[in-house]
Formats: structure tokens, sequence, C-alpha cells
């Protein structure tokens, strides 16, 4: 009897050891784990970081590039030719009427200055 409790108590024994072997194993896993997801959430952080800075940067590159007026669309683009060409035709056509003008001028002038026959 006491052989059999002896040869128990030493399988026993051997099983603890066993069992104590894995939680070392399974505790340093746990401890891996616990740092690979540190490493995550930290890699989380600063990707979440880079994307705020990214999109406060492309705000700030809307605003610019509107208040540049690169930030417009083709129809305003359009618009904004017309726009311009109204006033360089409104420009060119004052521009002749006083080039006929002065030219009118000139030949009055040459007219009156020149001694009659």
């Amino acid at each position: 009897m006491k052989q059999e409790f002896e040869r128990k108590n030493s399988e026993i024994e051997k099983r603890i050891e066993k069992l104590e072997e894995e939680k070392m194993c399974l505790s340093l896993d746990v401890d891996i784990q616990k740092m690979e997801v540190e490493k995550v959430k930290k890699e989380k952080r600063k990707i979440e970081e880079d994307r705020d800075d990214l999109k406060t940067h492309y705000k700030k590159a809307q605003v610019t590039l509107k208040r540049v007026g690169l930030g417009r669309s083709l129809e305003q683009w359009q618009q904004e030719i017309q726009k311009e060409r109204a006033k360089a035709e409104y420009w060119e056509k004052k521009f002749q009427k006083m080039q006929s003008r002065n030219q009118a001028l000139e030949k009055e002038t040459i007219s009156s200055s020149s001694p009659k026959s």
C-alpha cells in the first residue's frame, strides 16, 4: 500500500511539474500576446494621429485652393472666362472708339490748321 501510495504520489508530482511548466509557458505566451497587443495599439494610435494630421492638412489645402480660386468647378471656370472675355471686349470696343475719336480729332485739327486756298 505504501508503495502504491508513493507511486501515485510520484505520478502526481510529475503531473504537477508538467502542469507548472505548461502554466509557465502559457504565462509567457500571455505576456507575449500582451506585448503584441500594446504594440498594435501604439501603431493604431500613430496611424490615427497621422490620419488626423492628413485631414487637417487636407482641409487647410482646400481652404487655400478656394482662396486662390483653384478649387473651382469647370462651370465656375467657364463663367469666369466668359466674364473676363466680356470685360476684354468692352475695353477693346472702348479703345477702338477712342482711337476713332483721336483720328477724327487729328483730321479735324489738320484740316483746320492747314491754309485755305
